[in-house]
This record gives C-alpha cells, sequence and structure tokens, in this order.
C-alpha cells in the first residue's frame, strides 16, 4: 500500500506539469506520427461504472488538501483548462490505466474517477464530452487538464490553454449544454 501511494503522488505531481501559456510545454505537444483523423476521434460515451477504489480517496499536493467527490452528481465549473500530452503519453494515470493522448481523457482534481464531462471552449462554442480518469492539475487558476486530442478538438493545443465551462453528464440523465 505504501508503494502506491507513493506512486500515486509522483502521478500527481507529473500531471502539474502541463503547459501554463501558449504552444506546447517544454518537450511535450503531438508526438512524431499523430493520427491523420484527430478531428474525427469521437468523444467519450457517458456510461456507469463502478467508482476506482483508491483514486477517490482524499489526497494532498503541494499542501493542499482535495476531497474528491464521492458520486457521479450533477456538476458544473468555468476556469482554465490545459492539456497534456507526448510527455505523459503511456505512463499510468491515476485510475491505473495508460494515459493515451489521442482518446478523449481528463485530469481533474475532484470530479470522481471515472466520470464524463462536456467540456465547452466559451471562445468557440466547441464541445467535447471526456471521461475523468486522472487527477491534476495543481497549478492555481487552472481546473481540468485534457488529453491532447480533446483540446485540439476544442482548438487551443497551439494557445496551451483556454477558458472553458465545464458540466458533469451523469448517465442515465438529460444532457445540456453548460452555459457559455
Amino acid at each position: 500500500m505504501r508503494g502506491w501511494a507513493y506512486f500515486s503522488v509522483l502521478l500527481l505531481i507529473s500531471c502539474s506539469s502541463a503547459p501554463q501559456r501558449g504552444g506546447y510545454y517544454k518537450d511535450d505537444g503531438p508526438g512524431a506520427n499523430p493520427p491523420a483523423n484527430l478531428a474525427s476521434i469521437p468523444d467519450a460515451v457517458p456510461r456507469s461504472e463502478p467508482l476506482h477504489k483508491y483514486a477517490n480517496r482524499p489526497y494532498e499536493v503541494f499542501g493542499k488538501k482535495y476531497v474528491p467527490l464521492a458520486s457521479v452528481q450533477p456538476f458544473s465549473q468555468r476556469g482554465t483548462a490545459s492539456w497534456y500530452g507526448k510527455k505523459f503519453h503511456g505512463q499510468k494515470t491515476s485510475s491505473g490505466e495508460t494515459y493515451d493522448m489521442y482518446k478523449m481523457t481528463a485530469a481533474h482534481p475532484t470530479l470522481p474517477i471515472p466520470s464524463y464531462v462536456r467540456v465547452t471552449n466559451v471562445s468557440n462554442g466547441r464541445s467535447v464530452v471526456v471521461r475523468v480518469n486522472d487527477r491534476g492539475p495543481f497549478h492555481s487558476g487552472r481546473i481540468i487538464d485534457l488529453s491532447y486530442v480533446a483540446a485540439y478538438k476544442l482548438g487551443y493545443v497551439g494557445a496551451g490553454s483556454a477558458q472553458v465551462a465545464i458540466e458533469a453528464v451523469v448517465p442515465g440523465q438529460p444532457q445540456r449544454r453548460a452555459d457559455l
């Protein structure tokens, strides 16, 4: 169990290294051979899933305590989104899954793992649905880290971050688009 805790802290800290402003962060980016069909990669399909046993426990990063939601429930938030790419591609997420920058996934500090959210770029109105399977970001002012492909579809990979509205998608309940 101690090894899992140590691994979790390292993983949480790693998610805090996503881009802050403009362009790619250091050596991050789309990878050498991104799929040709990035725009046609489908959104995540919300479904009921059991919550992860360990990824939803309270935790602390950089002296700040986080208490994840204990159930999938209505939730909305506005703020800055960032993205993470090849630097973390192939590494384990907080859920224990392997991060794939070409899948529609996200990291959020307190949403249940797994859960689903609709993310809308407030500047252009583009919207995607992603599956939350990781923790982060841990930089002040940012509310969610998206996979490279999700950020690409929202139109902000070159900028590194964007203002977004997020809303939980609760399987079995009607979806509505987040107010811009």
